[in-house]
């Protein structure tokens, strides 16, 4: 293993002696040596099994054959999302195939960033993570179910489905992805139209046709978001089936590898001969696995939230400091936009996971010796799927790069260290992704203009008032102030300021997540304005110093004064829909630092 894997490994194992201790016996108590549904009375049972066919009910009544729970995050208006509206009758069917039976346990929401963006309902995106975990161990409540299949692809979708699957980590779960519309108008040239939009030198049905001929049909968004970033760190950390996350929906393949996924996930209950509960199969070691490939792939900062609540959720505490660690060991070996001009349809072409499954344990970057929902070991990942002869078939994957300018090995990666770095100073501590930062703009000293509202900047831009060099500071976006909703209204004006020869910079206690791009972002700021950071105390004209490169992030007013200076008020903002005004305001309440993964801790624990 390479020396920095191993040690922050070993430094999160003993970190987490006691939680994760605590976690594993609440797992084995939760087992069971028959099937769970036995434990139910007859009138339990019988309201179980009431509206199944009678093929399935007398299987469920005999007790002898084992139940899948389905979670489905199918809505219609979601692309992602879509093509999940027929899984459930295809995954019952190849249940059945191998003797078991499987049902819908519940539906959770699934919201898309991308309609939200700047508009009020970006307030609750955050916080739907929350609702998801709810719902999801709300849907495997029942005891009604011997496995799980997770179906959801996007934001916080995946990470809520994870949170809540940690409750019932003694059953054997499997995400079941659907895959990546197929490749539209370049990324690059939507965002340059983005910004002619921006300036005034495009109209709006310009702006529209650009936007409808990338995001154009059935499937994930092809830029390397986090709804990407999720499919790729659920697959290292072996919780899909190998190959499986970059494979569209209307390819034959992923029909074939949703029915095994369906019988595998049989295969794994306490009935089969391979028992594998989730809750051990995400442990310390496959949760740096995670890290490392995020990293790798200069993937979305989401993540840095998401997966330190998930692995808390199964006892296992990681922080921003591993992530910097690590970040500054693992080298950059794709380039997928925002960090690149390819999308994922590119990269998964260029050799895609199997290729980079292959590099990164062959450098000793993540560890082999670890359970996946394939059975032990993470070398099976190094495999990919065909139909050969109308049969799924794993074979061994490419060992070189079918294209250097997306997806390169470990001998020549496009920089040596990870996409993420962990930005510290007197403001506090932030994340920056700097793999889509070109080293001249890495380094910026400016003066700072200060908002408190993402849409107060058009307002600046028009007038003409930012054409220097600055640091836009937007705060008050924290997630106990707003729900911390991703600012992106802002990144075609702070790119344009850029191609205009500007220093510019962004600093905010907000999110910009994986679309993420050429201007410098020290994101997720902590402690947020709300919760007394110093944030709150910036005005404009401070100087603010931003290097992506030694990590410092500094307000450079002095102590003195500072000590004099009153901390603005921060509006305490609810959602602006009646009625999601009251889950907004106790979901928030319960929100802390996105550092330490912000999560409704009890209120999810309580119902394992």
């Amino acid at each position: 293993m390479h020396p920095v894997v191993k040690s922050v490994t070993d430094r999160i194992i003993e970190r987490s002696k006691e939680s994760r201790s605590a976690y594993l016996a609440a797992l084995q108590e939760a087992r069971s040596a028959k099937v769970h549904r036995s434990a139910l009375s007859c009138g339990n049972l019988a309201h179980g099994f009431a509206a199944c066919g009678a093929e399935d009910k007398q299987s469920l009544r005999q007790l002898n054959k084992v139940n899948i729970g389905i979670v489905t995050a199918f809505n219609d208006m979601l692309s992602a999302h879509q093509p999940y509206e027929h899984y459930p009758e295809l995954l019952k069917a190849a249940c059945n195939e191998v003797g078991s039976v499987a049902q819908v346990a519940g539906g959770v929401p699934a919201m898309c960033d991308g309609v939200t963006q700047g508009q009020p309902g970006m307030e609750l995106s955050l916080l739907s993570r929350e609702v998801i975990a709810m719902a999801t161990a709300v849907g495997l409540s029942h005891n009604m179910f011997d496995g799980a299949l997770l179906l959801g692809v996007c934001d916080k979708i995946v990470p809520g489905l994870l949170i809540g699957a940690m409750s019932f980590g003694h059953l054997p779960m499997l995400f079941v992805p659907a895959g990546p519309m197929r490749s539209g108008i370049p990324n690059k040239e939507k965002a340059r139209v983005r910004q002619k939009f921006a300036e005034g030198k495009v109209d709006r049905e310009a702006l529209l046709e650009a936007e409808a001929s990338s995001y154009h049909s059935a499937g994930t968004c092809t830029f390397y978001g986090t709804a990407n970033s999720n499919q790729l760190v659920l697959e290292v950390m072996g919780l899909q089936l190998p190959g499986s996350s970059f494979v569209n929906p209307d390819d034959p393949l992923r029909t074939e590898l949703s029915k095994m996924a369906a019988k595998q996930v049989c295969r794994l209950t306490e009935n089969g001969l391979q028992y594998s509960p989730i809750g051990e199969i995400v442990n310390e070691k496959s949760v740096v696995n995670g890290i490392v490939a995020l990293l790798a792939t200069g993937g979305s900062t989401n993540l840095t939230m998401h997966i330190v609540a998930a692995a808390r959720a199964a006892g296992i505490i990681i922080n921003w400091d591993d992530f910097s660690e690590l970040s500054d060991a693992v080298p950059l070996l794709a380039r997928v936009y925002p960090n690149g001009h390819a999308d994922i349809n590119h990269f998964h072409a260029a050799g895609g996971m199997a290729f980079l499954m292959k590099e990164l344990l062959d450098a000793g970057l993540i560890h082999d010796d670890v359970n996946t929902v394939a059975g032990f070991g993470l070398r099976r990942y190094t495999q990919e799927p065909r139909l050969i002869d109308g049969q799924l078939t794993w074979v061994d994957g490419p060992v070189t790069s079918l294209d250097q300018e997306v997806l390169r090995g470990v001998a020549e990666p496009f920089q040596s260290n990870g996409g993420l770095k962990l930005m510290k100073g007197n403001l506090g501590r932030a994340v920056i992704k700097v793999s889509a930062v070109q080293e001249q703009h890495r380094i910026v000293e400016a003066p700072a203009v200060v908002i408190d509202d993402q849409n107060k900047l058009d307002a600046l831009f028009k007038a003409g008032e930012l054409d220097r060099d600055c640091v836009v500071v937007v705060k008050g976006q924290g997630p106990k102030a707003n729900g911390m909703p991703e600012l992106h209204k802002l990144t075609p004006i702070l790119g344009t300021l850029q191609d205009r020869g500007f220093k510019v910079a962004l600093m905010t206690d907000g999110r910009m997540s994986g679309a993420s791009g050429k201007v410098p972002a020290a994101i997720h700021l902590t402690p947020e304005a709300l919760d007394g950071g110093l944030i709150a105390k910036v005005q404009d004209g401070d100087l603010i110093r931003i290097n992506a490169i030694t990590g410092e992030l500094s307000l450079l007013v002095s102590a003195p004064e500072l000590e004099t200076r009153t901390a603005a008020p921060v509006e305490l903002r609810k959602s602006r829909f009646g009625m999601g005004r009251e889950l907004f305001g106790a979901l928030r309440q319960n929100l802390s630092s996105p550092e330490t993964g912000a999560r409704c801790t009890e209120a999810i624990d309580e119902l394992y």
